[in-house]
């Protein structure tokens, strides 16, 4: 997926770093605007590979850019937005956008949905998987298959699983666990992280298989055989 252009308008500066920084190292040319006006003019001159859209802008908002766009093409559009009603998305994916995405969300999500709308775009059916040890994950199924035996994870298991699949071997604190899955301004449980861990524990052991996800005292965890 290396060099493929993505463009990203939005307003608020922060979260546009943030994305950028973090596609930058993905290995993506990733190209900015701020404005609905400027991210129109800036898709004449890059024409880029997929557009990470927010919808509310000034001048020109989202969902116009979106619509002109679609007009224009079939550029894969991923919309961000704070709006988390479901009215809001069906208007988002109405108006022509392939994918949502509501603020604030974990960069490893936006990662995911970014690769699986290019390998859509492109047409490219391959098997999206990571393997670890006996431990395999499919990220179009959003599924852990061990020793073929297919291990259902939710929402926030899989999210967690692949970010340890992601770095294996690796010491990850809890403090970057934690942002990178719960978000920077998280207001639940003090110990979400470690009932999660649990759960993974539980299903990915099941049937005397070893553990996998260790406990590194005072830190956070590794992914280690």
């Amino acid at each position: 997926m290396g060099n493929c252009k993505i463009l990203i308008i939005d307003d608020d500066k922060n979260i546009v770093n943030m994305m950028k920084r973090g596609l930058t190292y993905e290995g993506y040319d990733v190209k900015l605007a701020y404005s609905g006006r400027e991210g129109l003019n800036n898709v004449l001159d890059c024409v880029p590979d997929l557009v990470i859209l927010d919808v509310m802008m000034p001048e020109i908002d989202g969902l116009e850019i979106c619509r002109r766009l679609r007009k224009a093409g079939n550029t894969p559009i991923l919309m961000v937005t704070a709006r988390d009603s479901v009215t809001d998305r069906v208007v988002g994916l109405e108006t022509g956008a392939d994918d949502y995405l509501v603020k604030p969300f974990a960069f490893e999500e936006l990662c995911a949905r970014v690769k699986a709308l290019l390998r859509r775009s492109r047409g490219t059916m391959e098997r999206n998987t990571l393997q670890f040890s006996d431990l395999l994950l499919d990220l179009d199924k959003r599924v852990a298959l061990r020793n073929e035996r297919i291990i259902q994870l939710s929402t926030t298991e899989f999210k967690l699983l692949h970010f340890f699949m992601l770095h294996p071997m690796k010491v990850l604190t809890r403090d970057v666990i934690m942002e990178r899955i719960w978000g920077y301004d998280f207001q639940g449980e003090s110990n979400v992280l470690e009932v999660y861990v649990g759960y993974l524990r539980q299903k990915l052991e099941q049937d005397g298989n070893p553990r996998l996800i260790y406990t590194v005292r005072g830190t956070g965890y590794v992914m280690k055989e």
